[in-house]
């Protein structure tokens, strides 16, 4: 029975990239050697690195326009720190919608002071704030442009002269947007992009350089561009499926086209949701995920059931996270519309036995 792949993270990969991937461990590029086996500075492995570096900033519309591509370790998390650390040298600002905000927040404030513009966790982060005003001086601003837990997600960015940081992990090369209005992006791989164990981060190269305090090398975003992304031992596995998911996106037509599909699996859940009596969807509608979609039964005595349906069609990776509860349908990339198609049959059959 075909799978159907609604895991929020790690998620589900084009098949032609995990065929690719799979040959590449036993032998890579016809070398007699696996890809995990082979020296990280060999000439084909730096060819990996130098083609998935180019081919995000090419994908994202910022050659020629002063930015660097870095495949770093630690995953985003790991990038909340090291933000603020090149970054804040006084204050910066940011924009708290939900857990991962929380915890790029947390890491913050021990290198400077920390300006909540706006929060929804009054509402548990069911929206995305609107109308906050962006105090003068500060080094930047930070966004979560997707939230994975709540549903949510960011449909207009801020105009404003601060540079902006955002978190891209779960919705980067998911749509289209100006990416030359961000100072920096980072995202970690196993969203939309490849396996986890790897992290992107694109930089405006002169948003660095401007803090005071002595950065260490591992965690020197200076460093890692002038070193290529070779300064340490890069995760070797997970930038090539990197690479092959940016070569297959790029044939695909890139964001534009898929930027449509991920519209249409959108419209056609959420259109569920809100006509099917036994759904009821988590996240406000303006604020709606393309991305990942969260619902909940109207009458929880049903669970046992519709879980069953669920298993029966072959539909993996949809329940809700702890805070939220529910549902998740997570709708990234390699999601093929046949996929949501399924999930809706099934929800509308939920309908009929209601």
């Amino acid at each position: 029975m075909k799978k159907h792949n609604f895991s929020a993270g790690p998620c589900i990969l084009p098949q032609e990239v995990l065929l690719k991937a799979s040959e590449a461990i036993m032998d890579f590029n016809g070398s007699g050697l696996s890809l995990i086996e082979i020296s990280h500075r060999s000439k084909d492995f730096v060819e990996v690195m130098e083609n998935a570096r180019s081919l995000a900033i090419e994908l994202l519309g910022l050659e020629g326009k002063g930015y660097s591509a870095i495949f770093l370790q630690g995953g985003a998390s790991m990038q909340f720190l090291m933000t603020a650390y090149n970054l804040l040298e006084k204050k910066a600002g940011y924009l708290n919608t939900g857990t991962w905000s929380e915890k790029a927040i947390k890491e913050a404030k021990m290198f400077g002071e920390i300006v909540e513009v706006g929060s929804s966790k009054d509402e548990n982060f069911n929206y995305i704030p609107k109308g906050y005003s962006i105090p003068e001086g500060l080094d930047y601003l930070h966004l979560t442009s997707n939230n994975t837990i709540f549903g949510t997600q960011i449909k207009k960015f801020p105009n404003t002269n601060v540079p902006l940081v955002c978190d891209m992990s779960s919705d980067i090369f998911s749509r289209q947007l100006d990416f030359s209005q961000f100072d920096l992006i980072y995202a970690g791989a196993q969203k939309n992009m490849g396996p986890a164990g790897a992290t992107l981060v694109v930089i405006k190269d002169d948003v660095l350089g401007k803090v005071s305090r002595q950065i260490p090398s591992m965690l020197n975003y200076q460093v890692h561009i002038s070193k290529d992304s070779m300064f340490n031992t890069p995760p070797v596995f997970a930038v090539y499926t990197s690479m092959l998911t940016l070569e297959w996106l790029k044939n695909a037509g890139g964001i534009t086209a898929i930027d449509e599909i991920n519209e249409k699996k959108a419209q056609l859940i959420y259109s569920e949701i809100d006509l099917n009596p036994v759904f009821k969807g988590y996240a406000n509608k303006e604020d709606r995920s393309n991305m990942n979609a969260t619902f909940n039964l109207t009458d929880d005595k049903l669970k046992d059931t519709f879980d069953a349906l669920c298993k029966e069609a072959g539909i993996n990776g949809i329940n809700g996270h702890r805070s939220v509860g529910g549902y998740r349908a997570s709708m990234y990339n390699a999601l093929s519309l046949e996929s949501v198609g399924v999930l809706v049959d099934v929800m509308s059959e939920m309908e009929r036995k209601g």
